[in-house]
């Protein structure tokens, strides 16, 4: 005050912040002068609006950091202009981590930084070395900043957080510290860059270079090894500081257990194991961090409350300390007199207050911190007849086989146990899959498929974590082992797909396929062409996999499920088909104004698919009166949209890293596998009206524009309602659809006696029967199946049984590609799920009504072929 006698009085006639404004206004000296001038008179501001109340300690860290931001840019500018006069000042940036890089600076915080610099853009003088020039300018830099004078000064430095700092300079290359953190960093490093931002200098450097480590901090496959390492660095610094843990005089507010960096802490392991996925938690301020945490329910809203509160006291406290001689100092006074003063700069009458007001915070902070993982230490038992005892217990039917397998796997054999930590993850798991395992329907089948993705996994130290850390998805994994072979390969190939069933919201329906083709698009957007492939497969399967969980999980019926496979398909089919054509056109440019349409059929026209489901396609093209394309490689338009349907094929098709996708059916095209991939409008129309069997007429009536301008698909809408309202020639029509029906039986027969699409009286028969009855009649003409047996059975032309027959048929074929897509023959325990999942009491009664209802497909299937509807 006697120094800055002006910023006291604009504190007591116009309030802190105008004091404040005023402080940071100063100028007119060397920029060593001017910055030290303005900290001082900074500080005091702040330090008197913290102390009279007038404001909160959000504000009063923000006015500190910002006041740093300021000096640093301003310290990196001079430097940077006093080497090179004449250039603008550009090239280096400052990069801030800890309390300045989260804006929430104390009275008297190092400032964290990591300065890099690009020699391509830094001026350098003469023949400098642009390595050497950075050096000296970051040695510039720290001493504006730092170094004491008679006027005091700016912040205090700390360079130590920077990649390797015993062996690389002050100031890096931009290049090689994105190598590094992509390469090399260790885990607390990505904790430290939760509070990262760019401060000071080149703001256009620093922002990409945050953008291009980002997936090395935000990574989106859950990885709950990241709590154990946060934990373990927090053990470490009590360890370290062991004499100051203890609370009472001495306390380190920082450092000690229940203290400032345990609460921040606690909100970086979370943030870290679930910000990959959910960019709103990505917040650096620890009262933000603690917010958006409970909000996304992965935070208890009273923890994260008493958190808050903790926070706040112990910050405040730690402000106390600090202004008394503007130490360097996170420790409460050990004498009683020194305690007393900071306690009567608060407002406190004695020491014992300020120790009543902070100790329920501690105290719950540090309860909570030693919870942060919840290792009770259980473990299964070593000895291999203590272990025997124990599954048998458990309820293992054949407890040995079972002792035995968990003997291989602790071996080291299995490549995903190889390392100490995934040893150690996979102990900690392991009771509690085990014993969810032996609670499933069929243990031994399981614990086999268990085996299966164990022994499949690359590395397994993050999913062996999750599952420790999620119980419930691991009661969820236990039934997808017990009963879903297709998941469980899947996730044997890709075990991050668990990852998707940890938001609750997985288990809601897919959207409407708008809103699912602009998340994709959304997702893919500005990414390289191979890469944006990559990224809509990992979605995509994650939906899918999703779906089959809740099937398997019973939260939805069958026939949702499937109308959700289909759904997911055909945003795919659009955002994948949309990047293939851009990525096209880059080459061979537009055809004039002709436009690609794809017709959808099968199970896709329909709108419901299964787990196993390929896409039936025809590839189509609209006139055009263009020669050749407008790309610097021009093709006719033949030739251009035939290349392009097999690229579109490609993207649909062909695996990338991130797994297979769908595989493509184009046989239904003009003239088949011998036709052209892609045929235009007029040649379709022409070869419908002419050529076409009557099996593709059939095919039609499930038909439906999935690509395409909406005045393509209304032109292709009208060429198929044209084929199909054409008079039939209904002994033809019988007798064609009879014959081709016949054939396929002897190709492709049932594959048991609950194959319920190629069986007798299954869905295949259905199909015919509805197909024929739809062209002799007019009636029902619907690509949805469902909807078409409505409207004959409202004619008359099928009995109202056939409705609930058409329903329980694709019901169990949707669950049965889950449960047993190989044999169609659910094992004894899956068949009580599949019987629970198309709505029956029981196997006993769902095997009645599965054989009820291909007794009445088959009857109405003689129907049709003796056309008894002929009269109708």
């Amino acid at each position: 005050m006697a120094a800055r006698s002006d910023i006291l009085e604009t504190f007591l006639t116009d309030g802190s912040l105008k004091a404040a404004e005023q402080a940071v206004a100063a100028g007119g000296e060397s920029v060593d002068v001017e910055l030290r001038r303005r900290r001082l008179g900074l500080a005091m501001a702040a330090a008197l609006g913290d102390l009279s109340g007038e404001l909160d300690l959000e504000t009063v860290t923000g006015l500190l950091s910002d006041f740093a931001d300021g000096a640093i840019d301003r310290a990196i500018a001079a430097a940077l202009i006093e080497r090179c006069p004449d250039d603008e000042p550009r090239g280096v940036t400052a990069i801030a981590l800890g309390k300045l890089g989260s804006r929430e600076l104390n009275f008297s915080s190092d400032v964290d930084l990591i300065l890099l610099f690009d020699p391509r853009t830094m001026p350098c003088a003469g023949r400098d070395d642009p390595g050497q020039a950075a050096v000296r300018i970051g040695r510039r830099v720290v001493e504006i900043l730092q170094k004491r004078t008679a006027d005091g000064y700016v912040a205090r430095v700390d360079l130590r957080l920077r990649p390797s700092p015993e062996v690389t300079p002050i100031v890096l290359p931009v290049n090689a510290a994105i190598s590094y953190y992509e390469s090399a960093a260790v885990g607390w490093e990505r904790a430290a860059f939760i509070r990262a931002r760019c401060c000071g200098g080149d703001r256009a450097l620093g922002a990409s270079f945050l953008d291009a480590i980002e997936p090395f901090v935000w990574r989106r496959a859950l990885d709950f090894g990241a709590i154990e390492e946060v934990r373990a660095i927090g053990e470490r610094i009590r360890d370290h500081y062991a004499e100051r843990q203890r609370f009472g005089p001495g306390f380190d507010l920082k450092r000690g257990r229940g203290g400032i960096r345990e609460v921040e802490f606690y909100a970086h392991a979370q943030q870290l194991v679930h910000g990959g996925r959910e960019p709103d938690l990505r917040c650096p301020a620890t009262l933000d961090a603690l917010q958006a945490l409970s909000g996304a329910g992965y935070l208890d809203s009273s923890l994260a409350a008493d958190m808050a509160e903790a926070y706040r006291r112990l910050r405040t406290i730690e402000h106390r300390v600090q202004m008394i001689d503007d130490q360097q100092t996170h420790l409460i006074p050990r004498t009683d007199a020194a305690v007393a003063t900071v306690a009567r700069l608060h407002g406190f009458e004695d020491g014992e207050e300020i120790f009543n007001w902070l100790r329920p915070s501690v105290e719950r902070v540090g309860t909570a911190f030693d919870a942060l993982t919840d290792d009770k230490g259980e473990r299964l038992p070593n000895d291999a007849a203590t272990l025997h005892g124990e599954l048998a217990a458990m309820g293992f039917p054949d407890a040995e086989t079972a002792a035995r397998r968990i003997g291989e796997w602790r071996s080291g054999r299995p490549r995903s146990l190889r390392s100490p930590a995934a040893k150690e993850a996979f102990e900690g798991m392991l009771p509690g899959l085990v014993r969810a395992i032996a609670g499933s329907a069929d243990p031994m089948r399981a614990l086999n498929r268990l085996s299966d993705v164990v022994e499949r996994l690359p590395s397994g130290v993050n999913l062996y974590r999750l599952l420790e850390a999620r119980p419930a998805l691991t009661t969820l994994l236990a039934r997808i082992l017990a009963h879903a072979p297709a998941l469980s390969d899947q996730l044997g190939r890709r075990p991050e797909l668990l990852d998707s069933l940890l938001d609750s919201s997985c288990f809601d329906p897919p959207p409407p396929v708008d809103e699912l083709l602009a998340f994709l698009k959304a997702e893919m957007k500005d990414l390289p062409y191979d890469l944006a492939l990559d990224r809509a497969r990992q979605l995509v399967n994650e939906r899918r996999f999703a779906l089959g969980a809740q099937l398997i999980d019973l939260r939805e019926p069958p026939m949702r499920i499937g109308e959700g496979y289909a759904r997911v398909a055909e945003a795919t089919l659009v955002a994948l088909t949309d990047a293939a054509v851009a990525e096209f056109e880059q080459t061979h440019g537009r055809m004039g104004d002709a436009e690609l349409l794809i017709l959808g059929l099968g199970r896709l026209g329909g709108g419901v698919l299964t787990d196993a489901s390929d896409l039936d396609l025809i590839y189509l093209f609209t006139p055009t009166e263009a020669e050749a394309s407008d790309g610097r490689r021009p093709l006719g338009p033949a030739d251009y949209f035939n290349r392009l349907g097999n690229r579109i094929s490609a993207a649909l098709s062909v695996p990338t890293p991130a797994g297979p996708l769908y595989d493509v059916d184009t046989r239904l095209r003009p003239q088949g596998a011998q036709g052209m991939l892609v045929v235009s409008l007029e040649g379709f129309a022409a070869y419908q009206a002419n050529q076409a069997w009557t099996w593709e007429h059939m095919a039609l009536l499930r038909a439906r524009p999935v690509y395409g301008s909406e005045g393509g698909r209304a032109r292709l809408d009208a060429i198929i309602e044209q084929v199909l309202a054409a008079p039939a020639d209904r002994p033809k029509l019988v007798a064609d659809a009879t014959a081709m029906r016949d054939e396929m039986a002897r190709h492709k027969p049932a594959s048991g006696p609950l194959d319920v699409k190629l069986g007798e009286g299954g869905l295949v028969d259905l199909e015919f029967a509805v197909h024929v009855l739809q062209l002799a009649t007019k009636v029902g003409i619907d690509p949805r199946m469902d909807q078409a047996v409505e409207a004959l059975a409202e004619a008359g032309l099928v009995e109202e049984k056939i409705v609930s027959a058409q329903q329980l048929l694709n019901e169990m074929l949707i669950t049965i590609r889950l449960v047993a897509p190989e044999t169609t023959t659910p094992s004894e325990e899956s068949c009580e799920l599949m019987a629970r999942a198309c709505g029956a009491a029981d196997w006993t009664e769902l095997v009645a009504r599965h054989d009820a209802a291909r007794a009445q497909v088959t009857e109405l299937w003689t129907k049709v072929k003796e056309r008894t509807f002929d009269d109708r």
